[in-house]
């Protein structure tokens, strides 16, 4: 008997529209016969932490229900060794993670892959040979972190050379253009932006053989001690690996400073600190578009952003916070973009971190800062114990500070301190983690581990 299709009575519909509904209804419950009446309803996708500090590199993460306890016994979903030396922190691509570095006393250069759900090492690609240098015993010879933009895997090496893989580790391009040198090494982490890959080159004048300080004459202060003029910031296309364009920043000194895009007064702008600088580009072009002197050199803390303000640190020699206004900024605007400046608790190698209204920092010595935005007041400051280099992440209300000894202090984002939870991990740590799919994801110098409930 013919009743009702699609709820669409059959008496009343002419031959060839009672067939169309008749093939409808079957394809619907077909389609329905797919999946089971008691399935769940479909997880959404784990958020991508896509380069250093995640999302245009401000340490925060969307997820929730993510771990507040943890040991090296307990909430650890997987552990996988990472073969070679390196403190670039992880990044991670729909359910891929990528991390970089090098073997053989750091002349040869690794880009790797590890699969989230599991740990599985899916590959292990060595994409270059380099001569080692000369850097800080803190550094590595593959301490930048590797950007993605979901089509291929870009990442840097001590020497400065530039690559890029497919998702699956097939070699697209290199470039060895830039002959990179710094007394420190290099630090600072590309970025990707509307087709190009960004980078920073802070180094100091090479030398053959490098001095012990204090005895090191001026031609290796160069750069280090002494302004010059050689510093760049360098464009290249992501699908050749060609130059675009080459961003001269004028006298500044070394850093290691990631940079990021903020948009102002209706225009994208790269954001980039260096040795006695703070500075914003045009992304098209690489003009300079304004420029504030704040001295200090090695600069590592990465800026970050808050409501149309930067706060920035200046490195080492006068380590001073300094909050600097973007809108309207144009050429040297030390006089008249900066709202304010505090030298108490000032971070000199983790970044710090803006929760609105708030903006927190841990010193190296694990000294925990929280101020107040709207003019530079100290509203806290508390020791959380350990030596800190790894960059500060906020989740869910939380801010995770991790130190050298794989210790993780977990506060609350509030402007009364308050720690909610002390999880020890054990294994030296440098790398910032990483954060996607209610996990954590955190680098030690053996081992990288899936941090879970």
């Amino acid at each position: 008997m013919i009743g009702l299709v699609l709820g669409v009575s059959l008496f009343n519909v002419r031959p060839m529209q009672r067939l169309l509904l008749l093939t409808l209804a079957c394809a619907a419950t077909l389609l329905a016969g797919c999946q089971s009446p008691d399935a769940a309803p479909q997880r959404s996708a784990a958020e991508n932490w896509p380069r250093f500090r995640g999302p245009n590199g401000q340490g925060h993460s969307r997820e929730t229900g993510l771990p507040l306890h943890w040991s090296a016994t307990s909430n650890v979903v997987w552990k996988t060794a990472i073969p070679g030396e390196g403190w670039s922190s992880p990044i991670v691509w729909d359910g891929k993670i990528f991390l970089t570095s090098v073997t053989e006393n750091g002349s040869k250069c690794h880009v790797l892959c590890v699969e989230a759900a599991s740990g599985a090492l899916l590959w292990n690609k060595q994409v270059l040979e380099q001569q080692p240098r000369r850097k800080e015993n803190k550094n590595s010879y593959a301490t930048p972190t590797a950007t993605t933009d979901g089509q291929q895997v870009y990442a840097v090496f001590g020497d400065g050379s530039v690559v890029a893989l497919t998702m699956k580790g097939d070699l697209v391009w290199t470039n060895r253009e830039v002959k990179f040198y710094s007394r420190h090494g290099l630090g600072s982490s590309p970025i990707v932006h509307d087709g190009l890959l960004i980078m920073p080159y802070d180094g100091s004048n090479p030398v053959t053989a490098a001095g012990n300080w204090p005895k090191v004459d001026d031609n290796e202060k160069t750069g280090w001690q002494i302004p010059w003029d050689q510093a760049l910031v360098v464009a290249l296309d992501t699908k050749t690996g060609k130059r675009v364009w080459t961003g001269k920043r004028g006298l500044s000194r070394i850093s290691h400073v990631t940079p990021f895009v903020a948009n102002v007064d209706g225009k994208d702008q790269i954001i980039s600190g260096a040795g006695d600088r703070l500075q914003g580009f045009n992304p098209k072009t690489g003009e300079l578009i304004w420029s504030i002197y704040a001295q200090g050199e090695g600069v590592t803390p990465s800026p970050v952003l808050g409501d149309g303000v930067i706060y920035a640190s200046s490195g080492f020699e006068k380590p001073t916070l300094r909050a600097v206004k973007l809108g309207g900024a144009k050429g040297d605007v030390t006089e008249t973009h900066i709202a304010w400046e505090q030298k108490k608790g000032v971070t000199t190698q983790p970044s710090p971190i803006y929760v609105r209204p708030h903006l927190y920092s841990i010193k190296d010595d694990g000294v925990a800062v929280c101020y107040n935005t709207t003019n530079g007041e100290v509203i806290w400051q508390e020791r959380v114990g350990g030596n800190h280099s790894a960059s500060p992440v906020f989740a869910d209300g939380r801010i995770y500070f991790l130190s050298e000894a794989g210790d993780t202090t977990v506060i609350e984002a509030a402007p009364v301190f308050k720690v909610l939870a002390k999880n020890s991990l054990g294994g030296k740590c440098q790398a910032s983690m990483a954060v996607s799919g209610k996990n954590l994801f955190i680098r030690t110098d053996k081992n990288l581990f899936c941090i879970g409930q």
